[in-house]
């Protein structure tokens, strides 16, 4: 029973998850609650897939609002076909070009997630952020990453230019189980595992917020009671914070 085994496995992975990943979680919701408190921004990004975890994060019930999500056009699935996705995220130039658009300024946090962390436009987003004196956050997978090449001219792959990385450890090829009945691996982690581990770092970055006395924005579902009340403390938090939250930044659009 392949289910079986994709639980049993699951299981498996999130307390190795707890047990390896956890100090690095605590670690990179320090950059962000120290960048927060000193008035700078958190961004997010991710694409294709890995846009998931990012949108799990966003405008999310119970989760932050110090999100600020970029989206980029052609790296959604919904823009597909994939193999116009797979070309954009692969070729040079665009991702430094997409970058220049979210007007971040030296001290924001980016946390930037692709599992492989071998194509252009991610390691190119990590270098642009790094040269823009930027703290970089990367999700990603080693085993998987060391498994391939890059395919930027540098040579260099999204992790190398990570202050802190936050390991989802997805095997090469993503998916997990194997049976003689089937022409290839099926069960994928990174998707889950993402939303995981970037769920924990947020509610990480709301404690260490209120350890330093800042309130933390966290965003209330519409269908509760008292959520006019909640939305007005907000607004009053959002003028007063000195960071921006709760953008979406893309080449085609921005809010600040």
């Amino acid at each position: 029973m392949l289910a079986q085994r994709y639980f049993e496995e699951s299981f498996a992975l999130l307390e190795q998850l707890k047990s390896e990943q956890l100090p690095r979680i605590e670690e990179a919701a320090k950059l962000i609650a120290e960048a927060v408190a000193a008035g700078h921004t958190f961004y997010a990004w991710g694409g294709p897939h890995s846009s998931l975890p990012v949108q799990d994060i966003f405008w999310r019930a119970g989760g932050s609002l110090l999100v600020n999500a970029v989206f980029t056009p052609g790296l959604s699935l919904e823009d597909g076909p994939i193999r116009l996705t797979t070309a954009i995220e692969r070729a040079e130039g665009v991702g430094q070009a997409c970058f220049a658009e979210i007007g971040a300024e030296p001290g924001d946090v980016i946390l930037l997630v692709s599992t492989s962390g071998r194509n252009a436009f991610p390691v190119e987003m990590a270098m642009a952020a790094r040269d823009a004196g930027l703290k970089v956050i990367a999700l990603t997978s080693m085993r998987y990453t060391e498994a391939v090449e890059s395919r930027h001219k540098s040579g260099r792959k999204l992790y190398e230019f990570a202050d802190v990385i936050l390991d989802n450890l997805t095997v090469p090829g993503d998916a997990r189980l194997e049976a003689d009945q089937l022409p290839a691996p099926v069960g994928p982690t990174s998707g889950w595992v993402g939303c995981f581990i970037l769920q924990a770092l947020m509610v990480a970055v709301a404690e260490q917020l209120a350890e330093k006395g800042i309130e933390p924005p966290i965003y209330l579902a519409y269908n509760t009671e008292g959520r006019e009340d909640y939305r007005a403390r907000i607004e009053t938090l959002r003028r007063t914070h000195g960071t921006r939250f709760g953008g979406v930044y893309s080449p085609k659009r921005a809010q600040k």
